[in-house]
């Protein structure tokens, strides 16, 4: 396989995230008015502000932060748009006169090179893709300039024509290839081997019944060789399976689509309720991974 990462642990901040030894979340900040779980909830700088509070103070490793929606059917935004909605939300955190919040570790979920880089100098510590560096020719090299970590997902399409894209001969296999590629292309242009995680995309031109095959084989993506992220929180097809069209009131759903990530080995959890998914890792890990969450 010509595609070679190095599992090995991430510095950032004051904190090294070491792979394997537990698990850890990435709680979910959307400065959005259109997410489909909480879209409009956060998207004002003091409720953003106590969101990020209240998810650093409750077990969460990383805060994502993003500005443009990607549920299904959204439309794009204009990057200055995106940059209006992100950047102060990083500067507002790197200033909070809260020690935990202000060095909480900071990712911005962004496709646009542009974004990532003025997110970088005003204060994050990664870059979470969800085109997997596909819709800018730009972002990689970027990362690769800006020495940061990236994760690099899974899609077809746009967040508007994704969900006709759901046509696999093979999507285990299609999805591992589309992520070799993409780890070839972030090496090829400079990205460290040990700066890179993957996601498989949960909900991103994924059927129900995909969504769960996923799932139950998420250990084909471990010899890829980077840290896995897995990002089930509150999705559509945990609402299918529960008969919930409500996504706040997936908890339990999620919570049983963590536990199973975490079994399978996930390394990381991108999560909307920090507390809650707090407690199924640190039960989960203690279970499967012979040590507590800390």
């Amino acid at each position: 396989m010509s595609a070679s990462l190095h599992p090995s642990a991430w510095v950032l901040r004051d904190r090294t995230l070491t792979w394997g030894r537990r698990t850890y979340l990435m709680g979910i900040l959307n400065v959005t008015p259109d997410s489909f779980s909480d879209g409009g909830q956060f998207n004002t700088l003091d409720r953003a502000l106590a969101q990020a509070r209240h998810l650093i103070h409750h077990g969460t490793d990383i805060l994502d932060i993003g500005g443009q929606s990607s549920r299904p059917g959204a439309e794009w935004i204009a990057e200055q748009e995106e940059l209006d909605r992100v950047i102060p939300v990083i500067e507002a955190i790197r200033a909070d006169p809260d020690k935990a919040l202000r060095g909480a570790i900071l990712s911005v979920d962004t496709t646009r090179a542009t974004v990532a880089r003025a997110a970088v100098r005003a204060g994050a510590d990664l870059i979470n893709d969800i085109s997997g560096g596909t819709y800018d020719g730009a972002m990689l090299s970027t990362v690769a300039d800006l020495g940061v970590p990236v994760v690099l997902m899974h899609l077809r399409g746009t967040p508007t024509t994704m969900q006709q894209l759901t046509d696999y001969q093979d999507l285990i296999g299609e999805i591992r290839g589309f992520l070799q590629r993409q780890i070839e292309a972030a090496l090829a242009v400079g990205v460290e081997p040990g700066h890179i995680a993957i996601d498989p995309g949960l909900g991103f031109a994924k059927t129900y019944t995909q969504n769960l095959e996923i799932l139950r084989n998420l250990d084909q993506f471990r010899d890829l060789g980077g840290p896995l992220l897995v990002g089930p929180s509150r999705k559509s097809f945990i609402g299918w399976i529960l008969d919930q069209p409500d996504p706040q009131q997936r908890i339990w759903g999620t919570a049983a689509a963590c536990c199973a990530a975490i079994a399978a080995g996930a390394d990381i959890l991108r999560v909307h309720d920090g507390a809650e998914m707090y407690d199924v890792c640190r039960v989960a890990d203690a279970i499967w991974r012979s040590s507590p969450s800390q």
